[in-house]
């Protein structure tokens, strides 16, 4: 790579290669060249001189690397079939989800080493955890943040004037009680009582989980190492209920119901001639079949050591195969086409603006933060500054309205179809075998 320095306005060139453990990293740089051709020039000299050498693995060892190389789709012999995750086994055997596979192999180089349980719980019961964790490690990096791993709080964030830890978490499927047995809507109305009530609670759950951990030592999260007097934030993400062939995950359209309980408040609307009038209702409480949990995380004792909870309905594999197929890792014979609703400008919108692309097209751009919500909590200890997640949708809660900040591209929902091509003659065999 050569790169201008604007302020200096000279030239540096740099070479990338793979570390010990597969890394791309810096492994060469060099400054002050006058001009970009010299630059360049000298660049390919010192390539040269590394490949005449034959010595291009050992070049890009850096000497910090903290383990072997380490492959996630490979599953160890001692782990039986039945034990795997179905998504893991989809993603792994599915020949259209080849450009999922390339990205998450990069990005779990970067992760992996430092945790001895991430492959194991990535190809298990950890997957969609695991996958979550992929995912706001690259939305970070992409909002220019250096990200450490932590053994809790889950990242530690920092660039100039910034300096936060995130812990990670997810709606996970209930195994007991009345959250169990989940209510399916199906009408309108049936949605309406299913966001304003039972998808309170599985948020309620997971958030409380986290603003109540402590350690052997009585220390929560924004007490440990790393986190003190700083902000501290919970990502979450919704996986209580796959997607089915009948119908959409739940976490499509789950996030309206997220702001409702961390601010104790939901909205209605209508029109005023022709304009649109959003009026705000206080939330005293949720209730589901008799079981009754007080709404408005934010004004939950301790939370004002929540500095905001990050909300993304986009930690899944489509993204990742989205973001492969931009990276010309798509796999041939196969298109990939999403669909969904875009943030709309109009201030009388009632909803999202649709969309459908193509997402082979060559002009087609997608950012790993561009589905990313930021809550900001009120009352905040040590608020969170919007520059942190520069790029992101921002809410805030004040004079008992909710305001927004959200950036032209923001996505609100979408899901991807992915479709393989067959030839006319395969298609018709193909069609005989299933009737037969």
């Amino acid at each position: 790579m050569v790169a201008r320095d604007t302020t200096d306005n000279d030239y540096l060139w740099m070479i990338l290669a793979r570390d010990r453990i597969g890394r791309f990293r810096c492994a060469s740089l060099k400054t002050d060249f006058r001009t970009q051709e010299y630059a360049e020039r000298q660049l390919w000299v010192a390539m040269s001189e590394v490949i005449e050498s034959g010595e291009i693995e050992e070049f890009g060892q850096q000497g910090d690397e903290t383990n072997s190389p380490l492959d996630p789709f490979e599953v160890p012999a001692d782990l039986p079939e039945e034990k795997l995750h179905p998504y893991f086994k989809l993603l792994r055997d599915e020949p259209g989800r080849a450009p999922a596979r390339k990205v998450i192999s990069e990005l779990a180089l970067w992760l992996a080493p430092k945790d001895p349980h991430f492959v194991r719980e990535f190809q298990t019961n950890g997957f969609d955890q695991r996958l979550w964790e992929l995912f706001l490690w690259a939305a970070f990096r992409e909002f220019f943040l250096d990200v450490e791993q932590l053994d809790a709080p889950d990242f530690r964030c920092r660039a100039p004037g910034v300096d936060f830890t995130v812990e990670a978490t997810t709606v996970a499927p209930s195994q007991g009680g009345v959250l169990e047995d989940h209510p399916n809507p199906k009408t309108d109305k049936e949605r309406e009582q299913f966001l304003r009530d039972y998808m309170p609670m599985k948020f309620g759950g997971a958030l409380t989980g986290k603003l109540n951990k402590a350690n052997a030592a009585g220390q929560r999260y924004w007490e440990r190492d790393g986190s003190k007097d700083k902000p501290f934030v919970i990502a979450i993400a919704d996986f209580h209920k796959p997607a089915d062939k009948d119908e959409l995950g739940p976490m499509t359209y789950t996030q309206s119901a997220l702001w409702q309980y961390l601010y104790g408040s939901r909205v209605t609307w209508r029109f005023e001639g022709e304009q649109l009038v959003i009026d705000t209702h206080s939330i005293e409480e949720h209730e589901y079949k008799g079981k009754r949990v007080p709404s408005g995380f934010f004004d939950l004792p301790d939370a004002e050591n929540v500095s905001a909870v990050i909300f993304s309905n986009a930690g899944t594999i489509a993204k990742f195969d989205r973001m492969g197929v931009t990276a010309d890792f798509g796999a041939d014979g196969y298109g990939y086409f999403r669909v969904g609703l875009r943030y709309n400008p109009d201030p009388n919108a009632m909803m999202g603006e649709a969309f459908s692309v193509d997402v082979r097209d060559e002009g087609y751009e997608e950012f790993w933060t561009q589905e990313i919500q930021v809550f900001h909590n009120p009352n905040a200890k040590h608020p969170l500054k919007v520059e942190a997640l520069l790029g992101a949708t921002h809410h805030f809660f004040e004079d008992g309205q909710l305001k927004s900040i959200t950036p032209h591209d923001a996505v609100l929902s979408s899901f991807t179809m992915l479709m393989k091509y067959v030839k006319a003659e395969d298609w018709d065999r193909e069609t005989k075998a299933a009737q037969t």
